[in-house]
């Protein structure tokens, strides 16, 4: 009968599939996620006059709304030349000083652009835009080191949303420009490794179509990151969180890095508070179970919360748009499209689903 037994369990151990983690290991509610919000609008924000309040109603700086939360990483973008002013490394290395005074980690997404940039838009900065291609990997190298000598971030990412590439179309990822993307990251990386031992370095792609591979081409072309990033919105890349799950799982596994939800969000209303268009309006562009209330956008955040905590490959997530408000008016047409989905309400209070941060 022992021996029997014996067996049985051998046999059960060694059928654990490890990306399936059926096997028992440590209480994933203790891991140390990074629980992070970008808040890249903030210093614009700010500036205009806007007041937030925490869930009681009272009047605090919003860094430390976040910070008493639980939040415990600020992501922050960053352009080259922005025509306004606003997300200059200038900007931003102001933010990133606040956020390291509140004990906060920083974490910059470098766009490599003079603005957005992202699956659609990978448009060099007007500084490089006639660089030859030896210039072009220059520029990114003394670039990233200005960066990290200005800032010293916990954690970068080289690019942002880079599925098409960067610096396009120089860099691209289609076949005759792969090398050159992969190139012109090397430079990037390089630039990180030789300025910090600690900074840890993301690549960031957005859904999870067609991120296997990506990942594999970093794969076999050695390129050096310790994170993997995925953009997860319902609207652009499918609302069954199973799949966010496996590709959490499964992408983790095959590249033996940790991966991170570098951008997700959800509304708490599917009404609006300015006369700008938002992004999500429609009950057809939610996930069954998780309704644009209140309560929908907090269970929203924590089932991937712990779909994170439950993956031995899951790091943790970032929440986008945290402070995107209607910050220029009730009638601006050129306002905020992501108000609904803001973790601050219609009167800049904040909303139940920062309790999805708690420590």
């Amino acid at each position: 009968m022992r021996i029997f037994v014996s067996i049985v369990l051998l046999a059960f151990l060694f059928s654990c599939d490890e990306q399936k983690d059926c096997c028992p290991g440590p209480d994933p509610t203790n891991k140390d996620l990074i629980r992070g919000t970008d808040i890249s609008f903030l210093p614009e924000i700010e500036e205009a006059g806007v007041v937030f309040k925490d869930a009681a109603g009272v009047e605090k700086n919003m860094l430390d709304i976040l910070k008493e939360s639980g939040v415990n990483t600020i992501r922050i973008r960053l352009w080259h030349t922005p025509a306004t002013g606003h997300s200059s490394l200038e900007e931003v290395k102001a933010l990133a000083t606040r956020v390291k005074a509140k004990g906060m980690r920083v974490w910059l997404s470098v766009h490599y652009s003079d603005t957005w940039a992202d699956p659609g838009h990978q448009i060099k900065p007007e500084a490089w835009s006639d660089a030859s291609f030896t210039d072009l990997q220059d520029s990114v190298y003394r670039y990233t080191k200005k960066i990290m000598t200005a800032i010293d971030p916990d954690i970068i990412q080289i690019g942002n949303e880079i599925n098409p590439g960067f610096l396009l179309p120089d860099g691209g990822t289609g076949a005759s420009t792969l090398p050159n993307f992969i190139a012109l990251l090397k430079k990037g990386v390089q630039a990180v490794r030789e300025t910090s031992d600690d900074t840890e370095i993301m690549m960031h792609v957005a859904g999870l179509d067609g991120a296997n591979w990506f990942y594999q081409q970093l794969s076999a072309n050695n390129v050096d990151y310790d994170l993997i990033g995925l953009s997860y919105y319902p609207i652009w890349h499918g609302k069954d969180l199973n799949v966010v799950q496996s590709t959490v799982q499964s992408l983790g596994f095959a590249y033996n890095k940790q991966v991170v939800l570098a951008e997700t969000a959800y509304p708490f209303s599917l009404l609006w508070e300015d006369w700008t268009n938002n992004i999500v309006g429609e009950n057809g562009q939610l996930v069954s179970g998780y309704p644009a209330t209140p309560e929908g956008q907090k269970n929203f955040l924590l089932k991937l919360r712990e779909i994170m905590n439950k993956s031995s490959k899951g790091a943790g997530f970032c929440y986008w748009g945290t402070e995107w408000v209607s910050f220029k008016g009730d009638e601006a047409t050129d306002g905020s499209s992501w108000e609904n989905q803001a973790l601050f309400d219609f009167n800049n209070k904040a909303v139940p689903a920062l309790e999805a941060f708690a420590e």
